[in-house]
Parts: structure tokens; sequence; C-alpha cells
């Protein structure tokens, strides 16, 4: 899959997203260049291995271009040789709401206690149900970008 990205991304409060869940699968992702603006990263999956390329931000955080491309288990295990130094560790729940499907990330290692909601949308203005478990919205908020909690944990935050 490659094209823009257009998601907006929500604090978790409540753990009540599990039993709506339909599927979770455990992530293991990796930077291979996490420059401001553009970054190179590596992810696991289950049994499947994605290489995944990002541009900047573009409309306040809410889209930007991504290139995905699935490779295979052993090559995604290589290339974490490549990345810089550190490793996000996640479950990733599905969760069906209304027409969309929000993707639950619940942090593990030194992001535990991190839970944050994505919502892709197809439209930057597009209409979307919001579920109770949505906090605060943190899109564009860059302390929340995977490749911001690499470099500095949620578990460091004052």
């Amino acid at each position: 899959m490659s094209g823009l990205e257009i998601e907006r991304k929500f604090l978790v409060v409540d753990d009540s997203y599990k039993s709506m869940a339909t599927s979770s699968v455990l992530l293991k992702q990796g930077y291979i260049c996490s420059d401001r603006g553009r970054t190179v990263r590596v992810r696991t999956s289950g049994r499947c291995g994605f290489l995944t390329i990002k541009g900047p931000s573009l409309d306040g955080g809410l889209s930007r271009y991504e290139f995905e491309k699935e490779i295979s288990i052993d090559e995604a295990e290589q290339l974490f040789q490549l990345c810089e130094e550190g490793v996000i560790v996640k479950h990733r729940h599905i969760v069906p709401v209304g027409s969309h499907n929000y993707e639950v990330d619940e942090f593990h290692g030194e992001n535990e206690g991190l839970v944050v909601a994505e919502v892709e949308l197809g439209a930057v203005d597009e209409d979307f149900d919001k579920p109770s478990f949505l906090g605060e919205e943190v899109t564009g908020d860059r302390r929340y970008y995977n490749s911001m909690l690499i470099k500095r944990p949620f578990s460091t935050w004052d």
C-alpha cells in the first residue's frame, strides 16, 4: 500500500476497547532512519514483515505520504540489524466502530502504560464515530510518534 495516509490519533482512557477488538497482534518495529520529516521503518507483525517509508507530516499532522512494502520475516529480522538504537514493542488491537476500524496500540517495555488509538480516514474532514474509550486528541503531537517514543520513551516523561 502506498499513498497519502490520513489519520487522527487519541489517547485511550480505559480498556473497554479490549472487549470490542476483533483481532490483536504483537508488533515489533525499529527505525533505519528517523530524521525529522522522513522515516524508514522496519516492522514485524505476526509472521509478516514490512518496510515503510513515511514523508513529512502535513495538515497539522493529519496526513503524510506513506509507502509500505511487505517483506519476509527473515528480511525484516536482518533489517533490524541496521536500525537505530531502540525498538518499539506493542500489541495492536483492531476495533471496529461505525464504518471505521480503530487501531489501538498498547505499548510495552519503556513505553508501558501508553495506549493510543488511531483511525484512518479517506479525507481530512471526514466524519467518524468516536467511541467512549477515546480521550484527548494527540494528532500531530510529535511526542506520540513511534519514532520519537524510541528516543524519549513514555516512562521518562514528567
